[in-house]
């Protein structure tokens, strides 16, 4: 496997909280020419200001007023968000169970001070670069290998925290269902590559059009995708769905055993509602699959949509 640059994409942001600024500047002349450098000067403004930085990486000074950095690293590491962003403790203290607590509650490394800058520079290189791959990892984990987009395990999560979000104040969310019509006669006439090629272009159709409603989509498992639409009203989700279907129309792919067409078409389920505070994912699931089949069962090729409780 090959090492993963840290310019690979963007800068890494780096976050320096301490409450000595002198200390600050000596790490920011360190390492600002290799990574965006945010810097706070207490524990309590660090922990205001992290979500919204999102860093790679955090040098957190022990010993500072108010809340330490021990406490930091804690409550950075209870949170689901912020948990997998690497801490190394940067300290005058040099106490071997200091060091052993600040490893037990999450921290990665120790520098202590005074910095040497080139030896900053190393820590911190290595850790971001194994952050990296970690979120590589993590990514093809949850990421569909032929397609490229999100797999089903990702989409349960997505619709989990879209539930979530959207249920306190009643928002719509609506999901999208469909899959290739007639695929086993596909595959049984031009052969399981061009079967996979096929998929493909589907996945890549799907995606253009979910990309400009800001939704997520997803292979939810052979030649069935999702697309899962935040603040997405029934009209809208109709919308899409429509350019969905328009998209593979366009795509023209050749497919003699079809029975509703001389090309590869797609039949597709939609199910939107507002969400509440007893609303469950697979809600939206059940109702979209259930749009689904009607779709195939009218004859294909085409959309079928409700709202909840409008499902007959």
């Amino acid at each position: 496997m090959s090492q993963v640059s840290v310019d690979a994409a963007r800068k890494a942001t780096v976050l320096i909280v301490d409450d000595e600024v002198s200390n600050i500047e000596i790490m920011n002349e360190a390492l600002g020419d290799q990574y965006d450098v945010s810097f706070a000067i207490s524990g309590e403004q660090a922990l205001e200001s992290v979500h919204d930085i999102m860093p790679d990486l955090v040098l957190l000074d022990v010993v500072m007023p108010g809340i330490q950095g021990f406490d930091v690293c804690r409550r950075l590491k209870q949170d689901p968000l912020l948990a997998d962003i690497p801490v190394i403790f940067i300290t005058g203290l040099n106490d071997t169970d200091d060091e052993v607590l600040g490893l037990s509650i999450g921290a990665i490394d120790y520098v202590t001070k005074p910095v040497h800058p080139l030896t900053l520079r190393n820590r911190v290189r290595n850790h971001i670069e194994l952050k990296q791959l970690r979120d590589q990892l993590a990514e093809m984990a949850v990421t569909d290998a032929l397609t490229g987009l999100h797999n089903r395990r990702k989409l349960d999560g997505l619709m989990k925290e879209a539930v979530k979000t959207h249920a306190g104040e009643g928002r719509w969310l609506s999901l999208i269902m469909l899959d290739i019509d007639f695929f086993k006669q596909f595959n049984d006439t031009y052969g399981h590559q061009n079967g996979d090629n096929c998929i493909s272009m589907v996945a890549s159709a799907l995606h253009r059009a979910t990309r400009r409603a800001s939704g997520h989509s997803a292979r939810y498992g052979g030649e069935e995708f999702c697309c899962v639409l935040m603040d997405c009203s029934p009209d809208q989700a109709q919308a899409v769905a429509e350019e969905i279907r328009d998209h593979v129309h366009q795509l023209r792919i050749p497919h003699e055993r079809s029975q509703v067409s001389p090309f590869v078409t797609i039949s597709i389920g939609v199910a939107s509602a507002q969400a509440r505070e007893d609303s469950a994912p697979n809600d939206w699931v059940k109702a979209a699959d259930a749009q689904l089949y009607r779709a195939k069962s009218a004859g294909r090729d085409r959309i079928e949509a409700c709202v909840f409780g409008d499902l007959g």
